[in-house]
């Protein structure tokens, strides 16, 4: 490939859908369950309400509900359907960071979602990893189904030439190779993990006069990450699943964007007709774009030093860490994350949180407190960086 000054991209399937609703896909049934469940699991959320019955009935809820990270698991192509818009010859794409904002409905069992999608920005810049990036950004209004607004979410994807970034090998030289963990070191993670869950396992919710500027939330752990949980973290959103969405587009939009090939390389695409007789050819892992996470030789290919963890899933760790911290009658209001680094194979991701501000009077009506979380790997490398808002008992 030619040096990345010279690489042009076309861009002219994004500038002509901008501002646009686009369509995706559709789940069949509602939630129930067992899907709250698979998907705690899958994030290692070892909340009880979500998972645990005989806990979950002698709460205010009277039932598991679902934690408010899982609303990206009901939305098809982990939440980023209305930014991945318009085709880019020999891409791929990361995450490079959501905003979320919720409104107050939690999600229970038996409900089922929909989605407004919208595609609403993009720019242009040049990357140490890749060269020439496209930056997308797009809109989702996700509703149950009586129209209750649960939540709205803007994630950053982030779209590069594939073979531009394989050869620059950002990550290859700056990631090195998995870490071998010592049974002494994996003990220690393990206390760490066990401390952060039995933390607030209750859900007691610290009051808003209580809590200080400077106040740290205890620490959590996740990982050693590996090629088994990154494919259960994949299989615990719901589209991933046989059979389980259709495809929808928006009334009164011309053309709309609903499953159109990306301009992935070869060998990372969907055959979306053959999946009618053999589903596993737009299973994502077996054959698609997702199959860099659980493969070290296609993760190359795409500039990846090895195997490597989901953005939406980083997002959802943040929020599971916050509403964990709030309890029962806390509410994550708003939640911004940045991506610095996907979490790689053999890593294990730390998440610290402290109290930045308190705001008394805030746009929602209701006192806040703002919460600066860092997620950082063994080494104490910068993955993530989020900026959140917490309404807390007053």
């Amino acid at each position: 490939m030619a040096d990345s000054e010279t690489v042009q991209l076309d861009l002219s399937e994004l500038e002509r859908r901008l501002g646009q609703k686009v369509g995706g896909g559709q789940l069949w049934e509602p939630c129930n369950k067992t899907d709250i469940r698979r998907w705690v699991m899958a994030l290692d959320y070892v909340n009880p309400l979500h998972w645990d019955q005989r806990f979950a009935t002698q709460t205010k809820f009277g039932d598991i509900i679902a934690p408010q990270s899982m609303a990206v698991a009901l939305d098809y192509g982990h939440g980023n359907n209305q930014a991945c818009v318009g085709r880019i010859e020999g891409q791929h794409m990361i995450f490079g960071g959501e905003e979320w904002w919720w409104y107050g409905t939690h999600i229970r069992p038996g409900d089922q979602m929909f989605h407004e999608r919208i595609f609403t920005d993009y720019k242009v810049a040049e990357t140490k990893f890749a060269g020439p990036t496209v930056f997308q950004r797009g809109d989702t209004i996700h509703r149950n189904q009586r129209g209750d607004l649960i939540a709205r979410s803007c994630p950053t994807v982030i779209r590069y030439l594939a073979k531009e970034a394989e050869k620059r090998g950002v990550y290859a030289a700056s990631s090195g190779v998995a870490k071998k963990w010592t049974t002494a070191e994996l003990a220690a993670v393990e206390q760490l993990r066990r401390n952060w869950f039995l933390s607030n396992r209750e859900g007691k919710s610290p009051h808003f006069e209580v809590v200080k500027v400077g106040d740290r939330l205890p620490r959590r752990v996740i990982g050693p990450h590996s090629i088994a949980s990154f494919t259960t973290e994949y299989r615990a959103f719901i589209f991933n699943i046989w059979g389980s969405f259709y495809w929808t587009a928006p009334e009164g939009v011309e053309d709309p964007w609903v499953c159109q090939d990306m301009g992935w390389i070869e060998g990372f695409s969907f055959d979306e007709e053959g999946a009618m007789i053999d589903p596993r050819l737009r299973d994502g892992l077996y054959v698609g774009p997702s199959r860099g996470h659980i493969d070290d030789g296609r993760a190359s290919e795409i500039g990846m030093a090895r195997a490597y963890g989901y953005g939406a899933t980083m997002a959802a760790w943040n929020t599971d860490y916050l509403a964990m911290w709030a309890g029962h009658d806390g509410l994550v209001r708003h939640a911004k994350s940045e991506f610095r680094s996907p979490a790689f194979e053999g890593d294990v991701t730390y998440i610290d949180g402290e109290v930045a501000a308190k705001i008394e009077r805030s746009e929602w009506g209701v006192p806040l407190v703002q919460i600066r979380v860092v997620m950082t790997d063994q080494d104490g490398k910068t993955i993530v960086t989020s900026l959140n808002e917490v309404e807390l008992p007053y």
